[in-house]
């Protein structure tokens, strides 16, 4: 039986994450293609970081490749909020 509460990233989890150089936190969800907007911190499932959160706990690092370099964040916390 599955639950929506755990400490793994999968589709569907809201992520805390911290940037690893300069502590900035930020809040993301990690969506399908067509809800991706980053600005309201929506990431598709395709995208660089979210495929590096997949599949990883809380207290993980994670380096990801971005354009302007590669980024590390560590993981805060993952939770799921219900549909309403």
């Amino acid at each position: 039986v599955s639950t929506l509460s755990g400490e793994r990233v999968v589709f569907g989890a809201t992520v805390l994450i911290s940037d690893v150089d300069n502590g900035e936190e930020k809040l993301i969800t990690i969506v399908g293609e067509d809800e991706a907007d980053a600005d309201c911190g929506l990431i598709s499932l395709g995208s660089p970081l979210a495929r590096a959160l997949i599949g990883k706990n809380v207290d993980d690092c994670v380096t990801v490749r971005l354009p302007g370099g590669k980024k590390e964040y560590e993981i805060l916390e993952v939770s799921f909020r219900e549909e309403t």
